[in-house]
């Protein structure tokens, strides 16, 4: 159905923030990820205590903490720290060993936990070498005192071993990922190596990994990785589905969760072009309680076909969808503004990542935006209940309760959605609106909204716009 030009919304006026084995989902009360796109430890680490751990993230997905590549002739892109050049946590774009350690202690104490983007597929590209961001020299197939040739696979296909067929499960997981020396995860050794570098990570205090390219490695080689862990550790993997390709998401469900990809995709499609009202049934093939979620990530929004922060208020509405549905773990993006595709964060000019302060210098921080922010509350408090009460006009605008413990509503028309009176399971009483407001002691910044004995509330609801009450933002 062709419709939906992107409009100003009236959400674009709410977006400013408000004051050894793997578990199949993070345990806890609280298991919202945040992902701190390229921040560096000091942020991260006064983040979690001034605004993660108060607002109810539940765990923190850094960037990768290990020796890269440093590329000052290319502006220092974002992806060099996606080159590894030792496993030594010292002295990359974002901090030292000691910077990483203190973070890791301050999120603990704020009740955060730390998730780790672990790069363990493969080691640099290009065959020039040079030296890493600790001093450490190497070469494409040379990493004195941890890798060399022999620890890498060289596959001999396509002129340069790189990977061209992805419906060749072989090359997928046996060639380059453009270019990138690729590790023979099947070998004891190289496998003893990845673990002591993910079991030096548990030693600071490390709660999970992120494992990327897990879909170039068998999920055999993972599980045996993973079987050397010092301790449990929360994992999830990246493993893109691609249709036809012998390599799919669910095969690596015993390893641990899977990011799956298609449903940003899937969410974009129904928000631009299609109908809010097929929501109804919203969710993707991988089993919800192995599926990480997200509206966008750092690789999908540098592509196209989903939503990101230039979409505003729709991306907002997006993103308390997912906060308030029922399918998989929430991940929330956390961005910096870009030109290029390959442009790396705010930085000094030595390439150093500068201290964030949100909603400048270029920093997003859609994690603190009034709607995602307080829908993280909505989701904590509704974990576990079912969908109930669900509406909707058969287009635009949708409305569902989730048990006795919240309530929301959605109308991406292109008009006021008005006259209506909406029906929930929540207790009678008055109620933050966590759409336009912040909830504090009892009292609330924003519209009030009063659920009567029968559990009926009347509102009125602009296009492109919200509402979200929840049984703990409760007034008076």
């Amino acid at each position: 159905m062709m419709r939906k030009a992107l409009a100003l919304v009236t959400v674009c006026t709410l977006l400013a923030a408000g004051s050894g084995t793997a578990s199949a989902a993070p345990t806890g009360a609280r298991d919202v990820i945040v992902q701190l796109f390229e921040w560096n430890w000091k942020s991260v680490g006064r983040e979690c205590g001034a605004f993660l751990g108060p607002r109810g993230y539940g765990a923190v997905q850094v960037s990768p903490p290990q020796e890269h590549v440093v590329l000052p002739g290319q502006g220092y892109p974002w992806w060099q720290d996606y080159q590894p050049v030792s496993y030594k946590i010292d002295n990359t774009r974002r901090g030292t060993r000691a910077d990483f350690a203190a973070m890791v202690n301050s999120c603990h104490a704020a009740g955060v936990k730390v998730y780790v983007d672990s790069v363990v597929n493969h080691m640099t590209g290009g065959s020039s070498g040079g030296a890493g961001s600790a001093g450490s020299t190497y070469t494409h197939y040379d990493y004195p005192g941890l890798f060399q040739t022999q620890d890498f696979h060289h596959c001999g296909r396509n002129g340069n071993d790189d990977i061209v067929n992805y419906g060749d499960r072989y090359e997928v997981q046996n060639c380059e990922l453009v270019d990138l020396a690729d590790l023979a995860t099947g070998s004891d050794y190289v496998r003893g190596r990845i673990a002591a570098y993910l079991n030096d990570l548990l030693s600071i205090g490390v709660d999970g990994f992120r494992l990327d390219a897990s879909k170039h490695m068998p999920a055999a080689d993972i599980a045996a990785i993973k079987a050397r862990l010092s301790r449990p550790a929360y994992v999830y993997q990246e493993v893109i589905y691609g249709a036809g390709e012998p390599v799919t998401p669910d095969e690596y469900v015993g390893n641990g969760d899977v990011l799956e990809f298609r449903y940003g995709k899937d969410l974009a499609k129904i928000f631009n072009t299609e109908r809010l009202a097929y929501l109804k049934t919203f969710a993707s093939p991988l089993a919800s309680d192995r599926a990480v979620v997200f509206t966008d990530n750092h690789d999908t929004q540098r592509g196209s076909g989903v939503l990101t922060f230039r979409d505003n208020g729709r991306y907002a509405m997006a993103n308390a969808f997912m906060l308030a549905w029922t399918y998989g773990t929430p991940k929330v993006m956390s961005s910096y503004e870009y030109s290029s595709n390959d442009q790396g964060p705010p930085a000094a000019s030595d390439g150093r990542t500068t201290d964030t302060i949100c909603f400048s210098n270029g920093w997003r921080c859609e994690h603190e935006w009034r709607v995602i922010a307080n829908m993280v509350a909505f989701h904590n408090i509704t974990r576990g209940t079912a969908v109930t009460e669900w509406w909707d006009n058969g287009n635009d605008a949708i409305a569902f309760g989730r048990g006795d413990k919240g309530y929301l509503v959605l109308n991406d028309e292109g008009s006021a959605l008005t006259g209506r009176s909406f029906h929930t399971n929540l207790a009678p009483g008055r109620y933050c609106d966590v759409f336009h407001g912040d909830y504090t002691s009892g009292n609330c910044t924003g519209p009030v909204y009063t659920v009567d004995s029968a559990g009926w509330f009347r509102a009125d609801i602009a296009a492109q716009d919200g509402l979200a009450l929840h049984a703990a933002a409760k007034v008076g």
